[in-house]
């Protein structure tokens, strides 16, 4: 989460489980300049939850890295937890 009125984009992470990756989208395996197809599409970079290379952390821990506070909150949507 950030305290910024307009953030510029948002980072978002997706979990690999009970996913049929053949009904997804290649916009999200397209990783090209910067994932700049899916900056375009949506606004934001959606990462599958594997490890960030740099770090050796998994995506969902490596967006709760804060430089100036040292961690952030993350925000967690799960589709089948939906109210009706």
């Amino acid at each position: 989460m950030t305290t910024k009125e307009e953030p510029g984009d948002f980072d978002a992470v997706w979990d690999l489980g009970d996913v049929d990756l053949d009904l997804l989208d290649q916009v999200f395996f397209d990783f090209a300049n910067g994932r700049r197809a899916q900056k375009e599409r949506f606004g934001g970079e959606l990462l599958p939850n594997v490890v960030e290379s740099a770090s050796g952390l998994v995506f969902a821990e490596f967006f709760q890295g804060e430089r100036d506070t040292g961690r952030k909150g993350i925000v967690v949507i799960d589709p089948r937890r939906r109210r009706q």
